[in-house]
């Protein structure tokens, strides 16, 4: 028997975890364990939608045009699930023409199984349709799978959406043969194919026209500079990095940036300086976060402290209220100094000025595979960089995959 309201709490329930976890992927206080209970609960309620059978179809399709995003992943899982060919084309008609929608089909395609891709993506790498080829190379970027980059010269593409979304996939999959296609996309006519052309270049072993145009995005305004500013850092010579961020620190506005940047660059010998930025509010969670990311240390263990009292953060309650930014340190803890200073006091001796330090210690493929395992998200997608940085040619590590196929990979790996 098919109860109604049941299926229908399912896939409510199933959109609103859905609807949250591509943040909580690059959470600074989310780890694999909890990423993992939390991909439980979502698949307890995509299996529960599965059961009801044609019964939930109806349901979900009403929610898709609710919730474009979330409502389009859990029909998306669906129509995965039961490799239905009308359904998922009817998904792709609404995903073509709402961006959101279209995000929330590429995150069901992520999160299903590769062997329910089988078919369609094909499909869609053979259309004609720019938009449906992005879905293709997206869906085995994000599997990992080459989608026949070097093979149909996806990386000329026509329209710059595909070539886009094809010359990142070439540096995720460790595509070190097209290195010579991804450094001709830096002078592409489309800014985007800039950005990837560099990140792909980078990632697959290059330290020059790459990394400039990288540092150059890095050091101003733009949707891409938290991206190309950790990279940047983290494939250049410390002494290269220490330059960059002095230059930035010249300007006031940019301390945010400087303090950031001091965590990925890694050299203790700022450590004191990000220190002192943790008795100011407006930079503490920052400032904590970059000694973390240095030492190793977990704030969230005895080492934070209540929000200050009046401090706020983030869009307020007021209707007049402007600003309407989030917050950009939310799920960060603020730090206690007193107690931070005494740690460093008793533990700096372990830590040498002029080495690169990354959760405590060297940068080495073990260390990384152990962040992988037991780091936050933000610090595990730092982690995945470095095993590229370290050994061109590897995949990156898709730290938001399901957390069971991340764990599988990770035994796999040590």
């Amino acid at each position: 028997m098919i109860l109604p309201a049941i299926v229908r709490q399912h896939i409510e329930e199933g959109a609103v975890l859905a609807g949250t976890r591509d943040a909580l992927t690059v959470a600074p206080h989310i780890n694999l364990r909890d990423l993992r209970v939390r991909d439980r609960r979502l698949a307890a309620h995509l299996d529960g939608i599965l059961v009801a059978a044609d019964e939930a179809w109806s349901l979900c399709m009403e929610t898709v045009s609710e919730l474009p995003y979330s409502g389009t992943f859990v029909a998306g899982v669906r129509a995965l699930d039961e490799r239905h060919s009308s359904r998922l084309c009817e998904l792709l008609v609404i995903a073509t023409s709402t961006p959101a929608a279209r995000d929330g089909l590429f995150a069901a395609m992520g999160w299903s199984a590769r062997e329910q891709l089988q078919g369609f993506v094909a499909r869609l790498l053979m259309s004609e349709d720019h938009s449906s080829r992005v879905m293709g190379i997206a869906a085995c970027a994000l599997h990992r799978v080459d989608p026949g980059l070097a093979a149909a010269h996806r990386l000329a593409d026509s329209h710059p959406l595909v070539r886009r979304c094809a010359i990142a996939a070439a540096g995720e999959l460790g595509r070190s043969e097209l290195m010579r296609e991804c450094a001709s996309a830096i002078e592409d006519s489309d800014p985007d194919c800039q950005f990837w052309a560099a990140r792909s270049t980078v990632l697959l072993g290059d330290r020059d026209r790459g990394l400039d145009v990288l540092k150059r995005i890095a050091v101003t305004p733009s949707p891409d500079r938290a991206r190309a500013l950790a990279l940047t850092l983290q494939a250049s010579e410390l002494a290269a990095s220490q330059s960059m961020l002095r230059e930035l620190a010249e300007d006031a506005s940019q301390i945010r940036w400087v303090i950031k940047g001091g965590g990925i660059l890694g050299d203790p010998a700022v450590v004191p300086w990000i220190i002192r930025h943790m008795s100011d509010p407006d930079t503490a969670r920052v400032a904590g976060e970059a000694f973390a990311t240095i030492t190793g240390l977990d704030l969230f263990q005895g080492f934070e402290v209540a929000r200050p009292e009046g401090f706020e953060s983030g869009p307020s309650e007021d209707p007049n209220d402007e600003n309407v930014a989030m917050d950009p340190d939310e799920g960060l803890p603020f730090p206690d100094v007193e107690k931070i200073q005494a740690w460093w006091d008793k533990n700096s001796h372990r830590f040498q000025p002029g080495t690169r330090y990354f959760m405590g210690a060297p940068v080495t493929r073990e260390h990384c595979i152990d962040v992988l395992k037991n780091g936050y998200q933000r610090q595990r997608i730092l982690a995945a960089h470095y095993l590229c940085l370290l050994d061109p040619g590897t995949p990156l590590f898709n730290t938001s995959a399901p957390a069971w196929r991340q764990q599988k990979l990770l035994a796999q790996m040590s």
